[in-house]
């Protein structure tokens, strides 16, 4: 198996360091936090690494986290020019362009790139966050508190003091701060960050190049996909973050990325910096089961109902392929990942090693003298956790089904409409303020069809009635009972009856009476939201409430007693949407057999798969001609394209458009999803089988430079290896 090689400066201490220990020590699982790297650089320069830990992360400004930052809210993306230029993916941008696109300029059909920058298109409500510095203020937040104080007692501390640590923090830095739990409380760290709210779209493939694949290879391996967008950030007054205007300047940076094109072999060291979003390494046997046989089974049976109605729908009307693609690929990607979720914990027996541990960590307890509580936590996990697996079906059922259905969804809207009308408002104050609550609705009328939303109405309420029945609210068998019991006559009463429309809402905001307020509590899409939200307000959140308050507690108790009885184990905190590096290596895979064993993809590959009656598989002619034509330029390897790689990285959400880096700090690729058997990495980590994917930055600029016809972006970028 190849290795980068080791520096040689740093051989001796690695020699004398590895002494004794094992080889699980190399198992990849881990999404470690930057300022405790050098806590493991013995381990990391064994794997691979061939730079100092100090270039990863540190706080004076030239650790590669200033080149790393939080995309929006959910994403993340790199620096990757000293003028501000960002890189992350297609599907982070996507919500962005979405509301930048119209039938006139369909940056999805055609794509979009900027040939100077001049011709940048602002992207208004999108922000990048930069992390300065991580620091751990554990002893100034937990200091005299008991571990089994309760967790009411103890928040009303924590809160206090964190709110006090973040004013003194913002005071004496002058960054934005944060802090947050990590190991389930039993440690808080500050983030100290900046945020630039100026950024500007740069370049975007069509969706033939950007989402080739689709639904279909989402979660999968091999894939084709062109996962990318370019954005820049622009800044203020001394380069600091400033509202948009047309005097600021792109952002200057010293610390950005430079991009290696020299590839890179199986074997080779790889790392992902990035934002993980959220995972459960940790947790017992009797919440994964809740997982495994309640919420994913659930989640998937009702978004493939609606997936495929609103499919119906697209398919039919460009316009309402606009308005539901973005709402599409985001339920979309839960919908396959928890299928993949649920394969890869069924294949690995996931269940089964859970309890094996909890076996063991039994035994442990049992002779430890010094964590007394530790001896029933199990018993107490798998008390509350059983007692509360209908309320959470209820729940599920709410959210998935119910909910699913806009207008419903909607309903609150109204609901703050009416308890506006219940402040005792008259006059021009309460017309005002439904002014207000009523403009809310355009941002949702642009992407919304009735007669789609009605459609998912009809096919998902009967589901609803079937498998949530001992929960469903009065109301709504006695509207369903007054149309004959059928769901499509119910519908129709519902989506002509509503007030819910623009046009409605606005007219009664703008002419309004305090008796008008009757046209809310007799409006069919308010009364189904707030039957709904009674019956779980009544039967199903008091049982949550308690089990999330005895499970926060619980939980924390638990990791604790890990961390000390679990010798074996090198633990990291759950991902939590904020900075970390996981590392691993570039290594095949091929679930279902030797065969279609491969670590990477080729231009050649997605040319095959060229489908111009299905979307999602429709290549733009552009690259099928430069494809004919072998027009590859530097770009070219053993006479096709690179496009994408896997290796075993331990990756999540938020992660999406992570830098891939190899063992000097380079980029080689951008992440952009897990294969499927894989995703159950959020609750149960393999190296065996999970494998993150990412698109190859050669492919990323072979797109940009020979189709996106902008190689002036490349001029302003480091290219190395090549």
């Amino acid at each position: 198996m190849k290795r980068s090689t080791v520096p040689w400066f740093r051989k001796t201490l690695v020699i004398i360091l590895l002494v004794g220990i094992s080889a699980t020590t190399y198992a990849r699982k881990g999404m470690w936090m930057p300022p405790l790297l050098k806590n493991q650089e013995a381990e990391i320069v064994a794997a691979g690494l061939d730079i100092p830990v100090d270039m990863l992360y540190n706080a004076d400004g030239t650790g590669l986290n200033n080149a790393v930052v939080l995309f929006g809210s959910g994403c993340t993306a790199e620096v990757i020019s000293p003028k501000g230029l960002l890189l992350t993916n297609h599907h982070c941008g996507y919500g962005t362009v979405q509301g930048l696109s119209s039938k006139e300029k369909d940056y999805f059909a055609n794509g979009f790139w900027a040939k100077n920058n001049g011709e940048e298109i602002p992207c208004p409500g999108l922000s990048v966050t930069f992390i300065r510095k991580i620091e751990n203020v554990s002893d100034r937040i937990l200091t005299g508190l008991d571990d089994t104080l309760s967790e009411k007692a103890r928040d009303s501390v924590i809160i206090i003091r964190i709110k006090n640590l973040e004013k003194g923090f913002k005071y004496t830095t002058g960054y934005d701060v944060t802090i947050k739990p990590y190991y389930y409380g039993n440690e808080y760290w500050a983030i100290l960050t900046e945020k630039y709210t100026d950024i500007r779209l740069v370049g975007f493939p069509p969706n033939g190049i950007g989402s080739f694949g689709g639904d279909t290879d989402n979660w999968m391996w091999p894939r084709h996909t062109g996962d990318f967008s370019i954005f820049r950030i622009y800044a203020g007054p001394n380069n600091k973050p400033a509202a948009y205007s047309k005097d600021n300047q792109p952002y200057k940076t010293d610390r950005f990325l430079p991009v290696n094109i020299g590839g890179y072999t199986e074997g080779d060291f790889t790392m992902v910096y990035g934002f993980p979003g959220y995972t459960q390494q940790y947790i017992t046997s009797y919440q994964l089961n809740q997982v495994y046989t309640i919420i994913d089974p659930i989640r998937i049976e009702a978004r493939t109902i609606l997936l495929d109605t609103w499919a119906k729908n697209m398919d039919k009307s460009r316009d309402v392929f606009l308005k539901y693609t973005s709402k599409h690929k985001r339920i979309a990607n839960g919908w396959k990942k928890w299928q993949g979720e649920v394969r890869g914990l069924r294949l690995n027996n996931v269940p089964d090693k859970k309890a094996d541990y909890e076996f063991r960590f039994q035994g442990w307890a049992s002779m430890d003298e010094t964590l007394p509580y530790a001896d029933n936590l199990l018993s107490r996990i798998g008390a509350i956790s059983l007692a509360s697996d209908d309320a959470i079906r209820a729940d599920e059922y709410a959210r998935e089904v119910v909910m699913a259905v806009e207008l419903i969804k909607q309903g609150g809207e109204l609901d703050k409409m009416l308890r506006v009308f219940r402040t005792g408002r008259t006059g021009g104050m309460l017309s005002d303020s439904l002014k207000t609550l009523a403009k809310r609705w355009d941002g949702f009328y642009k992407n919304y069809d009735a007669a789609t939303d009605k459609d998912v109405f009809v096919a998902l309420m009967p589901l609803f009635f079937e498998k949530c029945a001992d929960y469903v609210p009065a109301l709504y068998k006695a509207q369903l009972n007054r149309q004959g019991n059928s769901y499509s006559k119910w519908a129709d009463y519902v989506f002509t009856s509503t007030a819910a429309d623009a046009a409605k809402l606005q007219g009664l905001a703008s002419s309004v009476a305090s008796s008008d307020s009757m046209a809310i509590v007799t409006d069919p899409a308010w009364l189904l939201y707030d039957a709904i939200e009674k019956m779980k307000a009544q039967r199903v959140e008091p049982i949550l409430s308690n089990y999330r308050e005895q499970m926060q507690y619980l939980n924390r108790l638990y990791m604790k007693a890990q961390m000390k009885l679990d010798k074996t184990t090198s633990f990291f905190p759950d991902a939590n949407l904020t900075l970390r590096l996981t590392y691993g290596e570039v290594k095949g895979i091929d679930p279902d057999g030797p065969a279609g064993y491969s670590y990477q993809t080729i231009l050649d590959e997605a040319i095959a798969k060229h489908n111009p009656a299905i979307e999602e598989f429709n290549i733009p002619e552009k690259l099928r001609q430069i494809h004919k034509e072998k027009d590859y330029g530097r770009w070219a390897v053993k006479g096709t394209v690179p496009v994408a790689f896997i290796a075993t990285n331990h990756t999540t959400g938020g992660n999406s458009g992570s830098p891939v880096l190899n063992a000097r700090g380079e980029l080689i690729g951008l992440n952009f999803d897990r294969i499927w058997e894989g995703t159950m990495s959020d609750l149960y980590f393999d190296p065996s089988l999970c494998r993150n994917i990412s698109v190859d930055i050669r492919y990323v600029l072979f797109i940009v430079e020979k189709y996106g016809g902008a190689g002036w972006l490349l001029d302003e970028m480091r290219l190395k290896g090549k």
